[in-house]
C-alpha cells in the first residue's frame, strides 16, 4: 500500500493549496486553538466546491473529549448536514471521565451514519492505558483510521510507543495515522514499522501559524515528495526480495 498524506484545512484556500501540493485527503475543522472543532456547514460546502479530495469533517463541539446525550444528538444532526454538503467521512472520538475510550458513545454516533468511514482523533493520546484503548477501538463500527502521536505532547515524545504498537500488531499499523507535531525525520522510522498514513497541519503553514498563514502548497509538496521517496524505496526493496526469491527457486 502506498502512503497517504492528510492535511488539515480550515477553509477553501487551504483545501486548494493542499490539493495543489499533492495531499490525498483533507481533515476539515475550525478553532485550532481548541485542537479542532466543528466547522460551519457553509465551509464544508465551500471546500467541496474547490476540491475533489476526500473530505473528513470534525465532529467535536467543545475542547473536552467527553460527551453526553444532548451533545450526541446535536452531532448526529450536524453529521447529516455535513454529508449533504459534501463530506466523505468524519473525525471524532470520545473518552470517559476515567480517560478510557468511551466505546458506547462513540459507537452510538458512528451508527447514525453507517457506511461512512471515519477517523478516531487524538483523544486516544489522552487515555491512561494504550493497549486497552486499542482493544476498544477494534470494536467500533466503520472505523478505518486512528490519528495518534503516541503522546499528548506530540510524535516527538510518543514515537517509541507508536513504533512498538505498529511493529507488534500489523492491524494497528494498518489503521494508524501518525500526526501531531509530526516531523520529517519521524517518517522513515514510522514507515519502517508499517505505518503508511501521515497527517500534517501547522507544518505546512508559514511559521506554523494557524491564524496568520494559509496552507502552503510548496510545503505540502515537500511532504508528498518525502512520502513518495519512502514508497519508491519500499517498492524497490520488494522487487529485490522477489528477485532473490525467484533465483532461489521453488521450495527454497
Amino acid at each position: 500500500m502506498g502512503s497517504l498524506l492528510e492535511v488539515i484545512a480550515l477553509h477553501p484556500a487551504d483545501a486548494e493549496a493542499a490539493q495543489e501540493g499533492g495531499a490525498d485527503r483533507l481533515e476539515l475543522c475550525a478553532s485550532m486553538e481548541a485542537d479542532g472543532l466543528c466547522p460551519s456547514v457553509s465551509t464544508v460546502s465551500a471546500v467541496r466546491r474547490v476540491t475533489d479530495l476526500p473530505l473528513r469533517v470534525m465532529l467535536r463541539l467543545s475542547d473536552s473529549f467527553t460527551t453526553n446525550g444532548a451533545e450526541l444528538n446535536r452531532l448526529t444532526a450536524m453529521a447529516q448536514s455535513y454529508l449533504s454538503a459534501g463530506a466523505d467521512g468524519f473525525v471524532f472520538g470520545f473518552l470517559t471521565a476515567d480517560s478510557e475510550v468511551d466505546a458506547e458513545s462513540t459507537a452510538a454516533l458512528a451508527s447514525t451514519f453507517g457506511g461512512t468511514p471515519w477517523t478516531f482523533h487524538r483523544a486516544v493520546d489522552a487515555v491512561l492505558e494504550q493497549q486497552r484503548a486499542w482493544r476498544a477501538l477494534r470494536s467500533l463500527p466503520g472505523l478505518d483510521c486512528v490519528l495518534t502521536a503516541g503522546s499528548s505532547l506530540g510524535v516527538g515524545h510518543g514515537l517509541d510507543d507508536l513504533l512498538k504498537l505498529a511493529k507488534d500488531d500489523p492491524q494497528v499499523a494498518k489503521v494508524m495515522m501518525a500526526g501531531g507535531s509530526l516531523q520529517p525525520e519521524h517518517v522513515p522510522w514510522l514507515y519502517g514499522a508499517g505505518v503508511r498514513r501521515f497527517h500534517v497541519g501547522s507544518s505546512v503553514r508559514q511559521d506554523g501559524s494557524w491564524t496568520k498563514a494559509y496552507v502552503n502548497a510548496r510545503f505540502v509538496r515537500a511532504w508528498r515528495n518525502l512520502l513518495d521517496a519512502q514508497d519508491e524505496k519500499a517498492q524497490n526493496q520488494q522487487a529485490q526480495d522477489q528477485k532473490a526469491q525467484d533465483e532461489k527457486g521453488p521450495g527454497a
